[in-house]
């Protein structure tokens, strides 16, 4: 296991001093490092992780210097684009450090959405040219040091990206010392439960990927009501609301719910202002703002700093509507179940779940076919 504290101080000592990216669960001990010992100015938590190397290419054309850019292996569908056509040696040839959760790694027990992912991982770097080291957590703190200095070295010498793929508990313990919790008075899982008790049967649910799917995944469990009227959109974070607009304009006689969340919408943010533009009154947006990418380790979002229902009323959804308290979320619902046209709730919750909280126990191809016959 590397020490999380030397880690960082190895990257500073190769002068890596600036830091973009989108958490990750295996990233999250040097996430939160980075954050507590970073100014605001080199530590940019972006959208997703386009954006961040993006910034990174913005910051190496400022300063002359590596940026590293952090990520789950899931979001390099989100940086082929700027990689390629951008950083790439055969194009603007941008040096940088990819720092890249490994998840789904063969062998090692994983969720289905990362399965895929983690088996082409290293077969999607070497397809893009992007030369690679493995950090494993049997690697001492010399050996990292030895790495980092190889891939800044690399990356330096030969104007290009970088990349070190990091396996599952690489990093010691690190807890942040920034509480930047807001007490609200409803945990998320309470506004889920809260949401789902004044739906009516044939109403539609698609609910975003992380926490809140699990969530909702579990309390059918508690009621037995089964899985049928839910879709979990337990990878492709950001898509949720895309996919529920998608069903809502087939399903005109339907009101069909996104339960979405703050990172998750921030991440994709266009689909806001089509989702207000598009001709479907049966579309209902809920927004489950924790300001915080709760399910990668609680790093902050800037949902509270954002006005997410000024924009929903810029972006044409016909009705927009706030809650914070069960009062108000009850009030809210009866009030968009009898509204006809596009929807906006906004509900600011607690950040944090159950440490006991489980995982959905059906496969995704279930949840499928028992959805689309639900929809029917």
């Amino acid at each position: 296991m590397i020490d999380t504290k030397f880690f960082f101080e190895s990257l500073i000592k190769n002068d890596i001093k600036f830091f973009s990216g989108v958490p990750d669960s295996l990233l999250k001990n040097i996430c939160a490092y980075i954050s507590d010992h970073t100014d605001s100015k080199n530590h940019i938590i972006a959208a997703n992780e386009g954006n961040a190397l993006a910034i990174g290419i913005g910051y190496h054309l400022a300063k002359g210097k590596l940026p590293l850019i952090y990520m789950q292996n899931s979001g390099l569908g989100n940086i082929v684009n700027p990689l390629l056509s951008l950083s790439d040696p055969e194009v603007y040839s941008i040096p940088m450090l990819l720092m890249i959760g490994w998840r789904g790694q063969p062998g090692i027990k994983d969720e289905p959405q990362h399965k895929k992912q983690g088996r082409v991982t290293i077969e999607m770097l070497e397809t893009m040219e992007v030369p690679y080291q493995i950090l494993s957590a049997d690697k001492t703190n010399d050996q990292a040091d030895k790495i980092i200095k190889t891939a800044t070295t690399e990356a330096l010498n030969n104007s290009l990206p970088y990349a070190i793929v990091v396996q599952k508990d690489v990093f010691s313990k690190y807890t942040t010392k920034n509480d930047d919790s807001v007490n609200y008075e409803l945990l998320r899982e309470d506004a889920v439960k809260t949401i789902v008790k004044n739906l009516d049967d044939k109403d539609i649910i698609i609910s975003t990927t992380g926490v809140a799917s699990r969530e909702l995944f579990e309390y059918r469990v508690e009621t037995n009501k089964g899985h049928n009227k839910d879709f979990l959109t337990v990878g492709g974070m950001g898509h949720a609301n895309q996919i529920a607009l998608g069903i809502a304009t087939q399903k005109s006689n339907r009101k069909v719910f996104c339960l979405d969340g703050d990172g998750a919408a921030l991440m994709h943010m266009g689909s806001i202002a089509i989702n207000g533009n598009v001709k479907c009154n049966n579309f209902r947006h809920i927004l489950l703002n924790n300001g915080a990418h709760d399910s990668v380790g609680g790093q902050p979002t800037v949902g509270f700093d954002i006005d997410f229902q000024n924009i929903a009323k810029a972006s044409g959804y016909d009705l927009v509507l706030h809650a914070e308290t069960n009062k108000e979320i009850i009030k809210s619902m009866e009030t968009l179940k009898k509204f006809d046209g596009k929807v906006f709730l906004e509900i600011k919750v607690k950040k944090g779940f159950r440490k006991n909280l489980g995982r959905p126990t059906t496969t995704p191809k279930k949840n499928k076919e028992d959805f689309m016959k639900f929809i029917k």
